[in-house]
């Protein structure tokens, strides 16, 4: 009877366990924008702490020293849209000849798949069915099978009709704006509270720290000690270390497209150098700026030789010799579970989530390598 209980329990637990994965999962999807807002403004506030300190340490208050930290990092953002925003309309100027040099590739590629195919029909099938072609004869215009036969001509719109018509179409252009801003009102309304975020998180986080250690006592509140300074320095560790590799491929990226003269080179290299640091599919995506930026440019093959060499060069010396330094001495994930955990945020909160599924499943690892009953997870999850 006693071991009929302790099944009975264990299954209790278990369908438990697997209501609450479920709901946990359902409450992550469905208010997604809440999260990633709130995980993006505590990922902002701790590559922005060290700047706080140093101002604490000319005699600020940490009030005012957050909001003049505050401060600068939006003047730096406006300084970099405004560059975005000049950079883009050189690019929209330049988007005809894009467009010229895109339309000939085309044209050169479907050319040679004709080539091709052509060469592969006259090798394969026997000349004997092949069509023959008489080149003194003229050459018959393609007329439809229904020769002599002429369409009926519709009877034309009266202009009444047509301006009745007009009339009772609705405008598009406010329709179309409404639909495209209803669908990104939610992403505008969070993103409108990040600067308050981290300017709150930054401000009171030594007030938040200490009403969260109360909420235990004895030997859990050291417990809870342990697992803040451990969480907080793996994700300010994760955070300052990916963007600080992703200024020096930056700048290196920068010096080696200066010196080829590339289009756009000041743009094009820090979102190529960032681009580089997405797990996985990185190299590929830091590729591609630079490419497109050289269409029409370059039709020399030696061109984009170099900007594949040179930025998977940079990537490869990223990866295997700065990152672990930098970053890998605080994320200890074995290759499985980062990309079991990419696979999964992927899905939940699409690029996003790629984005942030190294450092959420490394706070997810901390937080168990600090709690003794959840050890043995963080053991699971650790290289």
């Amino acid at each position: 009877m006693v071991v009929q209980n302790t099944s009975t329990q264990k299954s209790l637990q278990l369908g438990v366990g697997i209501l609450a994965a479920a709901a946990a999962i359902a409450l992550l999807y469905f208010g997604r924008v809440f999260f990633i807002t709130v995980i993006i403004a505590a990922m902002i506030a701790f590559l922005l702490d060290p700047l706080v300190v140093f101002f604490m340490k000319l005699r600020m208050p940490r009030g005012l020293a957050s909001f003049v930290v505050c401060s600068i990092a939006l003047v730096a953002l406006y300084l970099a849209g405004l560059g975005l925003y000049l950079q883009s309309q050189q690019i929209a100027a330049d988007l005809p000849a894009y467009g010229a040099r895109i339309n000939e590739m085309v044209d050169s590629v479907a050319t040679r798949m004709e080539n091709v195919e052509n060469g592969i029909y006259r090798s394969l099938v026997p000349r004997r069915f092949q069509p023959q072609v008489d080149a003194g004869a003229p050459a018959e215009s393609a007329e439809p099978l229904t020769r002599g036969k002429r369409k009926k001509a519709e009877p034309p719109v009266p202009p009444a009709v047509q301006e009745v018509h007009i009339q009772q179409e609705p405008t598009p252009i406010f329709s179309y704006a409404y639909s495209y801003l209803a669908a990104y009102y939610d992403v505008l309304l969070m993103a409108s509270f990040v600067p308050f975020l981290v300017y709150f998180l930054l401000s009171w986080r030594d007030h938040i720290r200490s009403r969260y250690l109360l909420l235990f006592e004895g030997e859990t509140r050291q417990a809870a000690a342990s697992t803040w300074h451990g969480l907080g320095d793996m994700v300010r560790a994760y955070v300052i270390g990916n963007f600080m590799l992703g200024i020096l491929l930056s700048v290196a990226s920068a010096l080696l497209f200066a010196s080829v003269k590339l289009p756009y080179w000041l743009i094009v290299a820090p979102v190529s150098g960032f681009l580089s640091l997405v797990p996985y599919i990185g190299l590929p995506l830091a590729l591609m700026p630079p490419v497109v930026a050289a269409l029409p440019a370059s039709k020399e093959p030696a061109m984009y030789l170099f900007l594949t060499v040179s930025v998977a060069m940079l990537h490869l010396l990223a990866l295997n010799l700065l990152y672990p330094k930098f970053v890998g001495a605080r994320v200890h994930l074995n290759p499985l579970v980062v990309t079991v955990a990419l696979m999964f945020w992927g899905m939940l909160w699409g690029a996003l989530g790629l984005l942030l599924a190294i450092p959420l499943t490394a706070a997810l690892k901390s937080l168990c390598d600090h709690i003794p009953t959840l050890q043995p997870y963080g053991r699971l999850l650790g290289d």
